[in-house]
């Protein structure tokens, strides 16, 4: 009684007003992010996902003289993956890192200012290892997802928890892992669990004081939500329409889950979340496109309206997913977005309208789909390679075996590519692996893993996994790749000096030409790299950052994959860069 008493005190004395201090991270800011050069003040380096920096002081011709300026490790026994982007503001860099925790650091000299450790009950259940991918700045706020399906304020200057909102129930498998998004003043997040049958949605919060502003469900019956300032919640529409697209009862636990987060256009003016697998995986018990999962939806940031979707993956039988990032960017007049989908295919929208513009396979190898049909934007899929129905083999237990490609670890997967206007191309971390997959009766139980297949990862080349790809838009080109032994599981940062950043699993962070993939420099972080680097200017001096630290979804779920990089080793530490005198 007394040890409750005491941790009851501990938190509410945390339970601070905001502070002053700190420079305030304005509406205005943010969508001036992208062009902001000596600040990194959002995931993406700017809401529309481009992680394209016009910075030119580290340049092609320089870049090979890059030296460590701070290393900052995150300390203890608790590894596993590092998946952070890190944030710079006020001459303070935010960072998070596994098991909910994040940590605020002096950007000249790699001092630690202050850690927040969220504490963590037993019985969580994430998905793909115990990561974090980041953090929102807004006022002097600084505001992260949690493992146990929390959104946690903190103070910049103190560390202080300023205020604490519940997501969900983590016991029915809800979880929280991405960086959230701060679109015209409200906080968007998304939420974890489509492994077990959680339903997806997207949640928009007061930032100031993560009080609820509106709901929206990303399958297809389920009701949205409009909330007051006193909490009270008036009914917002229903996504879709009820078993127009989803059989029976399914659409209750539908997945979809929206675990990857958002990225936000200011000229469109709105926010598009990828939408995870349906639930469970197979796919014989729903018959029917499953609206909206492995889509893209374009939300009314204010209302929380569906405004136009776009289905990767109708009835996916894969896992899929869709959750990748759709990155807004101009061609030909258009302001258009980008998706490199788990599924293989890279897509081309319309930012406005949803409308295909172009798809086109960025792996060398594809099974489940001949093709994307330009017309109906639907893919040709390759029935012969959709794992069978159990209830149609002879003892009901397991359907035919088949082997597809890309595995369902994707294309691409959480690692985030980038764009760069100068070149036109992106840059993509791309995997080419394939899997054994079978499907498997399965029912609904709260909390469960709600699955229905059982699978098995293989290497679909004797010589490379991974390739970082550069990737014109408009034609569907390879312009050129760099292939890699181990699976790419970091993102990738592209900048106005010529050149592309990225890391790998065996530890390097490398430098290439954007314009030819020659490797200019590398740099060994001790640990697997699979987390996006950053850059930025303090007025005299450009750095370069990045997490390391191995772990994520390859080595828990990636069979025979995971063997072959079995002797990378775990860490947890941030690294920064720049030029020697």
């Amino acid at each position: 009684m007394k040890k409750n008493l005491c941790l009851a005190l501990v938190a509410s004395a945390l339970l601070v007003p905001l502070g002053a201090s700190a420079t305030a991270v304005t509406d205005q800011m943010l969508e001036k992010a992208s062009s902001n050069t000596h600040e990194v003040l959002s995931n993406g380096l700017g809401s529309e996902g481009e992680r394209f920096s016009p910075l030119k002081a580290i340049n092609a011709q320089n870049v090979s003289k890059l030296v460590p300026a701070w290393t900052m490790s995150f300390g203890g026994e608790k590894q596993r993956g590092q998946e952070s982007q890190p944030l710079v503001h006020d001459g303070k860099m935010f960072v998070t890192a596994s098991y909910s925790r994040i940590y605020a650091i002096d950007v000249k000299t790699g001092a630690k200012l202050w850690k927040y450790e969220h504490r963590l009950p037993e019985g969580i259940m994430p998905c793909c290892d115990v990561v974090n991918r980041g953090a929102a700045l807004y006022d002097n706020l600084v505001i992260f997802g949690t493992l146990d399906a929390q959104l946690v304020a903190l103070d910049q200057d103190t560390g202080k928890v300023v205020w604490k909102e519940k997501i969900d129930e983590y016991s029915a498998g809800f979880s929280s892992s991405a960086a959230p998004l701060i679109a015209k003043g409200l906080l968007l997040t998304g939420v974890s669990g489509g492994e077990f049958g959680i339903v997806g949605r997207v949640e928009a919060r007061d930032p100031r004081t993560g009080k609820l502003v509106w709901v929206r469900p990303t399958v297809e019956g389920h009701m949205g939500y409009t909330f007051d300032k006193d909490g009270n919640k008036t009914e917002n529409g229903i996504s879709g329409t009820t078993n127009a697209s989803w059989p029976g009862e399914l659409w209750k636990t539908g997945g979809a889950s929206t675990w990857l987060g958002g990225t936000f256009d200011p000229k469109t003016g709105l926010a598009y979340f990828g939408t995870g697998n349906p639930a469970p995986w197979n796919s014989h018990m729903r018959p029917g496109d499953n609206l909206y999962s492995c889509s893209t939806v374009a939300l009314d940031v204010t209302t929380g309206k569906i405004v136009w979707s776009y289905q990767n993956t109708p009835n996916d039988a894969w896992d899929y997913d869709g959750a990748n990032e759709f990155v807004t960017f101009d061609m030909d007049g258009k302001r258009v977005g980008g998706k490199a989908d788990r599924n293989g295919f890279f897509y081309v929208n319309d930012a406005k309208t949803g409308k295909l513009i172009n798809a086109f396979p960025f792996v060398k190898k594809i099974t489940w789909a001949k093709s994307i049909d330009l017309t109906t934007g639907r893919p040709v899929y390759d029935d012969a390679v959709r794992p069978g129905n159990p209830a149609a083999s002879a003892d009901g237990k397991k359907g035919t075996v088949v082997f597809a490609v890309p595995s369902f670890l994707g294309g691409k997967n959480q690692m985030p590519m980038a764009y760069n206007p100068g070149t036109g191309l992106f840059y993509v971390p791309a995997n080419e692996w394939g899997m054994e997959i079978w499907n498997e009766p399965v029912a609904y139980k709260k909390g469960g893993a709600y699955l229905g297949a059982g699978f098995t990862i293989k290497t679909v080349n004797d010589d490379y996994i991974g390739a970082l790809r550069a990737i014109n838009p408009k034609t569907g080109k390879i312009v050129w790749e760099v292939k890699n032994n181990a699976p790419l599981w970091g993102g990738v940062l592209t900048t106005g000096g010529g050149l592309v950043f990225y890391g790998t699993p065996e530890g390097y962070l490398k430098a290439m030409d954007a314009s030819t993939g020659k490797e200019l420099w590398k740099y060994q972080t001790g640990s697997g790299i699979v987390a996006p680097p950053i850059t930025w200017s303090d007025g005299t001096t450009q750095y370069v950052a990045v997490v390391s630290g191995w772990g994520g979804a390859v080595p828990l779920w990636g069979g025979d994959v995971a063997k072959k990089v079995s002797f990378l080793e775990q860490g947890g530490s941030v690294w920064v860069f720049k030029l020697t005198k």
